[in-house]
């Protein structure tokens, strides 16, 4: 059943993660889209919101071909497989490192504004993002939050196709996903209103989790 939009889908989410709610657990949401949806997790765990921000390092000849990933704190995460069979120089990855690193913070301080990266070390940290396609970027994702030392990656999406959600085992202590269909085509097709994320939106969810609120007060947007 599609879902009504990245809220709508993020409360039916938020309904299998229940059994974190009583812990440490803190909720990361991929920008720009996987923050509505982190949104509603954070709010019915009662769990800090923030974003994870990370950047594939391409292959400067690929660009689409990742070599490695980086994330907020110096976190680098660098594939030595792919340097060897490219022949990747160490002089060109530091390039393009420095180049994504750049971007990263950039992003960082757009989304975040004047707060503080919350830390998830010790913690649970509960990845989220409106959908997984090929399951790149949600690798990135968890591989950061665990050397930034998560005790444990929880990854949480409505929908992914199974082989995807295999793929990504290894770096994940568990998997919560809605719909799994065999045949996938993209994310889009399971929402009703799948319209792009801004900034803005980002920027203004993350304040509100930031604001002190009575627990009842939540309304349902």
């Amino acid at each position: 059943m599609p879902f009504e939009n990245r809220r709508d889908a993020g409360r039916r989410l938020a309904q299998q993660l229940l059994h974190l709610r009583e812990t440490d657990a803190v909720v990361l949401g991929l920008p720009r889209g996987g923050v509505p949806v982190a949104y509603e997790v954070a709010r019915a765990l009662r769990a800090p919101l923030d974003v994870i921000v990370v950047r594939k390092l391409g292959v400067p000849t690929h660009p689409e071909l990742g070599m490695g990933a980086i994330g907020e704190g110096e976190v680098r995460i660098i594939n030595d497989e792919v340097l060897w069979k490219t022949g990747v120089s160490a002089k060109e990855l530091d390039e393009v490192e420095r180049r994504e690193r750049v971007e990263l913070d950039r992003r960082a301080r757009l989304f975040r504004v004047d707060r503080r990266r919350v830390d998830v070390a010790g913690r649970t940290a509960i990845v989220v993002d409106d959908g997984i396609a090929t399951g790149s970027t949600a690798h990135a994702a968890c591989r950061v939050a665990r050397e930034q030392g998560a005790a444990r990656v929880v990854l949480a999406v409505p929908v992914a196709p199974p082989h995807a959600l295999e793929r990504l085992e290894e770096v994940t202590d568990e998997q919560v996903c809605l719909e799994t269909p065999g045949w996938f085509m993209a994310i889009g097709q399971w929402y009703r209103d799948f319209a792009q994320t801004s900034d803005a939106e980002v920027i203004e969810l993350l304040h509100d989790t930031a604001r002190p609120r009575d627990e009842g007060t939540a309304d349902g947007g």
